[in-house]
């Protein structure tokens, strides 16, 4: 096993001794290791070739997919972005016992964090964290002009897929799917083409509520 699995599989270890956060919806380490860290190893292609890029994971529970991608690519700078303080907490002590150094737990709703930080990043993320309209409105605002979006997405896919992407400065998505012939997994991926409207983000929870397109 080399240097990067081992220390993702010592990850998935403390993942599911967590006693005082319920972080990931899978229990045991081989059950975390195989179904969820090896999923979130499929979308390393699309993080920034640039060194330095900065990276933000947003709605990260227990760390995925932001602490497999810090593992894998120590030159970027990756942040994990999170409103529930037990998870935050409990994904800190983990970090730092697993000493990466290029990752920074932040404690915030997305909403909040984007009126401070807004187009600062190269690269935000998301992995099971609502429909792709709703993961885009939150997630546009806070990448710069140039830079990329990403959600990993299921079987509803084609179904989440709208064309006034353009609303949020956002390109037609880009679809790929993964994980055997029978797979319905896929990650889709966002350029974004111009600045997201100041309109954006929207109040706390209206993203769910009203969709941006209507």
């Amino acid at each position: 096993m080399n240097l990067q699995k081992s220390i993702l599989y010592k990850y998935a270890e403390m993942l599911a001794g967590c006693t005082r956060a319920r972080l990931v919806g899978t229990r045991g380490a081989d059950e975390i290791f195989n179904l969820q860290i090896l999923d979130c190893e499929s979308s390393l292609e699309f993080l920034p070739s640039a060194s330095g890029a900065k990276i933000i994971d947003v709605g990260s529970g227990g760390g995925l997919p932001g602490v497999v991608w810090a593992v894998h690519r120590p030159d970027l700078k990756i942040f994990l972005l999170d409103s529930i303080n037990k998870k935050c907490d409990a994904v800190r002590e983990i970090v730092e016992a697993l000493e990466i150094k290029n990752l920074e737990i932040v404690c915030s709703r997305s909403e909040d964090f984007a009126k401070i930080h807004r187009e600062k990043f190269d690269l935000a993320g998301a992995r099971a964290l609502a429909s792709a309209g709703v993961t885009a409105e939150l997630l546009s605002p806070l990448v710069r002009p140039g830079g990329k979006i990403l959600t990993f997405k299921g079987e509803k896919v084609i179904s989440e897929v709208n064309d006034k992407w353009r609303t949020l400065g956002l390109s037609k998505p880009s679809l790929k799917f993964y994980g055997g012939e029978d797979s319905s997994k896929c990650i889709v991926t966002w350029e974004k083409i111009s600045p997201c409207p100041k309109n954006f983000p929207r109040r706390i929870g209206l993203a769910g509520e009203k969709k941006f397109w209507e």
